[in-house]
């Protein structure tokens, strides 16, 4: 020991260590990050009102569909660093890396430093932590929130101390503050630690969590109650709510709208790639695309192509006539197989393309673009029971967790977690208040199994980066579990067969599903060579521990390396951040990856040259082309219909005050349904910029449907 450093302190320095050469390496990658909340925090550093409300444009006509904590804290960064992508992510990768000797911390208290050393290192090895926090989704802040909740929270059971458990309850608020209701999933684990392991008498822990659940509310609902207590005309329109609330906004969009499929079934909103859900598609027909077109039938190749593939996989075929076809496999309108659909980009400097946008060539098979996988207008998967973002997550049941697509997130260690916490169950006789091993259980246990549960169930909206939310407890869960196991290791043989059993079942689980994404590589066996020596060298009594420690290194192979790829990968999705998931030796930009959105210089140039003397730039459908506007000028950018075009920010009568007023001169507008009061105003007191549209969107070249995410034709409404 020197200065009171021990070993521990070391191996958590270097786990730290990997912990930021991951979060830091490849950071050109993060590119511009999400845009929509790039763009916001670039207009809130405008004026304190756009700041206190999150306006998500320089205008303030719309708010962020998120509370305002976590872009609080990336607008402060973005003041000092200036506004890039990577500044406004790097709040999330500073709490990635600081919640390793968090978690480490928390977990030793209970059950020693073998277990919080796991800990801390299956959270850094943990694919989707690492690829959440690498972007500027508020997602890692809000965990090493909920990190420093349970601090709290741990320590008001061990001390019995009130105080503590208000400061747990003021730092949740801070969470909801983050993310709203996402912040609560942990908050029954946390409530029962202190119920069943405090020693204070009932009653007493009863009213001290009935008046921490005051404040709780307080903390949590002092910004939306400031909000929806200010008149609208005075404050932006806020953005994905229903009736212009934060309230409706925190029970809907960001509440029920998470839980349940509102239309179900074929009806279930589309996706576009910022996370926001689109009009609903008409139920597929086979040979007829959702537009009611006529489509051709897949033919055979392309059938053949996708055989035993994933969907989204790339993939390409030859035609009879000799052409090849290169593509990536989706489920065609009214059927449930697979096929090889064709794609190509479309060029950037096409009038009204604003990046991300994709179309099909004829040749053999033209599926409509709605159909293709993680397009700016994605449906539903058909044959997910048209569940919201299916092709990032699934569909709800049980083993949700476990296959394609979310099993990549963060389930590599899952089935040793759940033995561990089966493990930690039967540990000791269970006695109240609860010892070391049941607190463990039921704190991190019971985060784990919430959120598991809850997850593997919610049919509405749920993105794969909400996976970060397991990543604390998971972590903890295999720390714990290999403590237990390592105690018991001169016990019975029966307890050291259960661990290598438990060590194989999450190895072999861990080789299929690298397979189930096509990664073939030697290296995806390495952990079988590993765990099979382990189970030699346990045979000798006396080195049963390194037999321990090289099982336990088999289990993070492929999870250190599946993260190691989502870092290196030059093209993340920037939207929604995710787990490295296509195939190495045959990815290509669309549609496994969404890429940047990046303004159309054209029509960046034309607008600047014609609107200096007026307040706003232009006025667009929805976020998603406006964001790349106002990041490109900073330029207040009108979101008629808020983040996805269904908001209800502005109507004809209001626009049409703004040009007379001379606050708007341009205006690009889409094929929103919604907006009809606005097509018309369009079309009968404003004038087509022909140089810079791309008329009706049935007749353009390319061959695309109407789609409100496309505008296709800028509108001169004034002088």
């Amino acid at each position: 020991l020197v200065l009171g450093i021990t070993p521990a302190h070391l191996l958590v320095a270097g786990i730290m260590l990997l912990s930021a050469v991951l979060h830091f390496a490849n950071l050109q990658a993060i590119g511009d990050a999400n845009t929509y909340y790039t763009a916001a925090v670039k207009s809130m550093l405008q004026s304190w009102h756009n700041f206190f409300f999150v306006a998500a444009e320089p205008g303030g006509s719309v708010t962020v569909d998120k509370p305002p904590l976590g872009l609080w804290v990336e607008a402060a960064f973005a003041f000092v660093l200036g506004v890039q992508g990577w500044v406004v992510s790097l709040p999330n990768i500073l709490a990635g890396i600081f919640s390793v000797p968090l978690l480490y911390h928390l977990v030793k208290k209970s059950l020693g430093e073998l277990a919080g050393l796991v800990a801390a290192l299956t959270l850094v090895v943990t694919p989707v932590a690492i690829a959440t926090d690498r972007n500027n989704t508020m997602d890692g802040m809000l965990v090493f929130t909920l990190l420093l909740t349970a601090w709290a929270f741990l320590k008001a059971t061990e001390t019995g101390r009130w105080c503590w458990l208000f400061l747990g309850a003021f730092l949740l608020g801070l969470g909801f503050n983050i993310k709203m209701l996402q912040a609560f999933l942990p908050l029954p684990a946390f409530y029962a630690l202190y119920v069943l392991g405090a020693k204070s008498g009932w009653w007493k822990k009863l009213f001290g969590v009935g008046i921490s659940g005051v404040i709780l509310l307080l903390v949590s609902l002092s910004w939306a109650v400031i909000v929806d207590l200010t008149p609208a005309e005075e404050r932006p329109y806020i953005g994905s709510s229903q009736d212009n609330t934060v309230m409706e906004l925190i029970v809907g969009h960001n509440g029920l709208s998470r839980l349940f499929n509102p239309r179900g079934g074929q009806n279930a909103p589309a996706a576009n790639p910022n996370g926001q859900d689109t009009q609903p598609p008409a139920p597929p027909v086979p040979g007829v695309n959702p537009g009611g077109q006529n489509v051709q039938p897949p033919p055979p190749q392309a059938l053949k192509a996708c055989a035993g593939q994933s969907q989204n996989a790339a993939c390409s075929f030859t035609l009879p006539s000799g052409d090849v076809i290169h593509g990536a496999c989706i489920f065609p309108p009214g059927m449930n197989q697979l096929a090889c659909a064709p794609q190509e980009r479309l060029p950037q400097n096409a009038p009204g393309v604003t990046g991300g946008q994709y179309a099909q060539p004829r040749p053999g098979f033209n599926p409509p673009p709605d159909m293709l996988g993680d397009g700016p207008n994605a449906s539903p998967n058909p044959a997910a029971g048209g569940t919201p973002f299916s092709r990032e997550t699934g569909s709800p049941g049980i083993l949700r967790f476990f296959i394609p697509p979310l099993s990549k997130q963060m389930s590599w260690l899952l089935p040793f977690a759940l033995v561990a916490l089966v493990g930690l169950l039967f540990a000791a006789r269970p006695r109240l208040p609860l010892e070391a091993e049941h607190r463990v259980f039921v704190l991190w246990g019971g985060w784990l199994l919430t959120c598991l549960v809850f997850f593997s169930a919610v049919e509405g909206i749920f993105h794969a980066y909400y996976a970060i939310m397991l990543a604390p407890a998971l972590g903890a869960a295999v720390g714990a579990g290999m403590t237990l196991f390592w105690r018991w290791q001169a016990q019975a043989l029966a307890r050291s067969a259960t661990f290598f059993l438990a060590a194989a079942a999450t190895v072999v689980f861990q080789i299929y599903s690298a397979l189930q994404y096509g990664v073939t590589s030697i290296w995806v066996y390495l952990p079988l060579l590993l765990l099979v020596s382990g189970m030699g060298i346990a045979l000798m009594k006396r080195l049963r521990p390194a037999a321990y420690l090289t099982a336990l290194a088999a289990m993070l192979v492929i999870p250190l390396t599946w993260t190691l790829l989502s870092v290196v990968d030059e093209m993340p999705d920037l939207n929604l951040p995710t787990a490295f998931g296509a195939r190495p030796s045959q990815r290509r930009p669309a549609p496994v990856r969404n890429e940047p959105n990046p303004a159309n210089e054209a029509l960046v140039t034309f607008l600047q040259a014609h609107t200096q003397d007026v307040e706003y730039l232009v006025a667009v459908p929805n976020a998603h082309t406006g964001a790349p506007l106002v990041l490109a000028t900073g330029r207040p950018a009108l979101y008629l219909g808020g983040f996805g075009g269904h908001d209800a920010v502005i109507d004809a009568a209001g626009l049409a005050e703004m040009v007379a007023e001379g606050r708007l001169r341009y205006v690009l507008s889409g094929d929103n349904p919604e907006k009809q009061d606005i097509a018309q105003w369009l079309r009968t007191s404003c004038t087509v910029v022909l140089e810079l549209s791309r008329g009706e969107a049935r007749d353009t070249p390319t061959g695309l449907p109407p789609n409100p995410n496309r505008p296709n034709t800028l509108y001169q409404c004034g002088p």
